[in-house]
């Protein structure tokens, strides 16, 4: 059975075209199930009988299983969902009065391993399928309008959006959860086609940022492709620091990302690309190391997001204190550059930023070799 949650528009027109059926009722698909929640076929009342009939002879809109449901004291809320064979991905939903962001997986498990990541910890299975992507969004909106008990409800008067006729819980989409979205290339396009398209989610390119730790040839490709907002997870000015910490670096090194990021920044909805930098006591967070970033992003128009590291059992790394943060954010905004310090969200249910784990059963045997003492690189 095909389902039809795999597909973005222009895939729809075409499986209606082969059904015998006009493009119109492509669009027509896409609003029951992404706009109205739909997934039986007998309740999309204005599709033609014989339309249903044969859609329901040959396809579905299976979405994945919720396995648990969490919501922490700050409002943030989490959801395992199962991806079968003993695999689940979490996403989560986080709220304030002027928006609802909702961080969206990409991957079972991870395979750059990220020192300082939670999931990098737990090794790679699979990447998600269009439909478990875009799932989660599916997921999300509608148990946030079934009557969600987060104390932080959306004010929709307060939310700026070019299409206010599709608002919302989830404003913004953030491609942060688990797994490298640039490593899942095409059903990450495909699920970004459906979040942006007006029949679908009608979110806009601002509101929908992906993040990466830095795969220059996928980050070319999202250029031409479709380029929403961008976020790099840099977590140090220099290659000797940043191999220790992101593994990707020893095969596209830091000149390499600033130049793909220069490239992308002409197409991009806004005028500047996100570094994200995760402090790590002793390790990433002098004043020193503040000087040597800011000479490295001084030309690339961008914004500093610096994140106090989120701990997880296993981790070997501490959160920077109060002051090494604001020593450090000093540094950069008396340069000039736009700097922010994210606030830790979720933590009491393991939902910060990092802490992603679900349940990954390892194909890389990454958990073994670490176990034994062997290094753990992806390659």
């Amino acid at each position: 059975m095909i389902n039809l949650l795999d597909f973005n528009k222009t895939e729809l027109v075409r499986f209606c075209g082969e059904m015998g059926e006009k493009p119109y009722r492509a669009r027509q698909l896409l609003r029951w199930v992404h706009q109205s929640g739909k997934t039986e076929f007998m309740e999309m009342s204005d599709l033609a009988k014989g339309f249903r009939h044969k859609l329901m002879e040959c396809a579905v809109v299976q979405l994945p299983e919720i396995v648990s449901d969490h919501t922490a004291g700050d409002g943030t809320r989490k959801w395992l969902l199962s991806t079968g064979a003993g695999n689940a991905v979490e996403m989560v939903f986080i709220p304030e009065p002027s928006r609802g962001t909702l961080c969206v997986s990409s991957q079972v498990g991870c395979a750059l391993a990220c020192s300082f990541c939670s999931t990098g910890r737990q090794g790679f299975n699979r990447n998600l399928s269009v439909a478990e992507i875009i799932g989660q969004l599916w997921w999300a909106n509608r148990l946030l309008e079934a009557g969600s008990h987060d104390p932080f409800p959306l004010d929709t008067t307060r939310v700026q959006t070019d299409k206010p006729e599709t608002r919302r819980p989830v404003t913004n989409v953030v491609m942060m959860g688990m797994g490298e979205p640039l490593a899942n290339f095409e059903n990450l396009v495909t699920a970004l086609d459906l979040m942006l398209s007006d029949d679908a989610y009608g979110l806009s390119r601002r509101r929908v940022t992906v993040s990466t730790s830095g795969l220059v040839p996928a980050l070319d490709r999202l250029r031409e492709r479709c380029p929403v907002a961008l976020a790099v997870s840099l977590h140090a000015p220099n290659d000797a620091l940043r191999d220790q910490l992101v593994p990707i670096n020893k095969k596209y090194p830091i000149r390499d990302l600033l130049a793909a990021c220069e490239r992308y920044l002409p197409a991009a909805p806004r005028d500047f690309i996100t570094f994200e930098y995760v402090m790590l006591k002793g390790v990433n967070d002098s004043v020193a190391l503040a000087r040597e970033l800011v000479q490295l992003v001084r030309n690339v128009p961008c914004k500093l997001n610096l994140i106090p590291f989120n701990a997880f059992s296993g981790s070997g790394y501490e959160r920077s204190d109060a002051e090494a943060i604001g020593n450090f954010r000093d540094v950069l905004m008396q340069a000039g550059i736009v700097t922010t310090v994210r606030k830790t969200r979720g933590d009491d249910i393991a939902a910060a930023c990092g802490q992603l784990a679900g349940q990954v059963r390892d194909k890389t045997r990454r958990t073994n070799r670490r176990e034994a003492g062997q290094p753990s690189v992806a390659r």
